[in-house]
């Protein structure tokens, strides 16, 4: 019995941390960064000073696990396959162009800098689809440790914020339409917090079409994650290659992509669909919390350094290709 109590206890630590980041991301500076963001952070701080007891490690890890796969799978709702339709070619070009390019930059920065390839691969897909989600989606593929994952996702975060306050700073001077710097905005910049807060001095036109340009990129998560998944399973493993199995496919992945299909098909209201998100949200908080509880500070001072650079990089590559291709593909009327 009193194994279970301490189950529902470290879940009930990460349900804390996760409701405490979701107040703190009302507040106007903090809401850039967001509650993912913030709830990993809050869950450092709570390891390196409060610590968590062995005994709820167990509940811990299961929401840093299991949780967070019931979260991107509900997170599905967020997305309307209808919106990236509408949006055009233009748009979904934008943003496969825009994630191809930058994979292959950050993840060659980072082996360039000597990162770890499982790292490499987490900061290079956190800074072109979809930032921590993509992050935390991507990690079971690659089988990466929750140092590897936390570093991941606290890079992203960083740059995501870093980029966000330069993005509004410069605004004026970007010579953009409101349709042009909300293609801008969406297409390069990492969380879907970011996009918003950067779209904002454009208006609601510039935010409504940089979330619309954000959530085609997290659409295309799914496919990037079975392709990454599949070229794992494909690489040398103790010197035999591995076969790809249908146990090897991220269920969870594919259970987004069916949320996005029954959001898109109407079947819930708007009103419940928005409840489920807010509930996505919540649950991949409590994973963030769960992850920021188990990292080791150590580890992250060693490891965070190189794909941060890599990361900024890469960042101000995309940021200069997003630009070019908005006026390449004729949006900035």
């Amino acid at each position: 019995m009193n194994k279970n109590i301490h189950f529902f206890y470290g879940i009930g630590i990460t349900l804390i941390i996760a409701l405490i980041a979701k107040m703190l991301a009302g507040i106007p500076f903090l809401s850039i960064m967001g509650q993912l963001v913030i709830a990993i952070i809050l869950g450092m701080i709570w390891s390196a000073t409060i610590g968590v007891p062995a005994q709820f490690q167990q509940g811990v890890t299961f929401s840093s696990k299991k949780l967070l796969r019931l979260g991107i799978i509900l997170l599905g709702m967020r997305l309307n396959l209808a919106d990236i339709y509408d949006a055009g070619l233009s748009v979904f070009f934008i943003a496969l162009i825009n994630i191809i390019f930058a994979l292959f930059v950050v993840y060659g920065l980072t082996r360039l800098f000597g990162v770890d390839k499982k790292l490499g691969i987490l900061t290079a897909c956190g800074t072109a689809i979809c930032g921590a989600a993509a992050v935390v989606a991507i990690a079971p593929q690659v089988k990466a440790n929750d140092d590897e994952t936390a570093i991941g996702v606290a890079t992203i975060a960083i740059l995501g914020t870093l980029f966000t306050l330069v993005y509004t700073f410069i605004y004026p001077v970007l010579n953009l339409t409101a349709k042009g710097y909300g293609v801008f905005a969406g297409g390069t910049l990492h969380e879907i917090a970011h996009v918003i807060a950067a779209a904002a001095p454009g208006g609601s036109e510039a935010v409504d079409l940089a979330v619309i340009v954000k959530l085609t990129r997290v659409a295309l998560l799914v496919p990037i994650a079975l392709v990454i998944g599949f070229i794992m399973q494909r690489r040398e493993k103790d010197g035999e290659k591995s076969k790809f199995s249908m146990s090897s496919i991220p269920w969870f992945i594919i259970g987004f992509l069916v949320m996005s299909g029954i959001n898109t098909l109407g079947i819930f209201p708007e009103s419940f669909a928005s409840f489920l998100v807010l509930v996505a949200y919540l649950l991949i908080a409590m994973a963030m919390a769960g992850l920021g509880l188990n990292i080791n500070i150590k580890t992250f001072r060693k490891l965070g350094v190189k794909p941060f650079i890599a990361g900024l990089i890469g960042s101000v590559f995309l940021s200069i290709l997003g630009y070019i291709l908005v006026f390449v593909f004729h949006l900035n009327v």
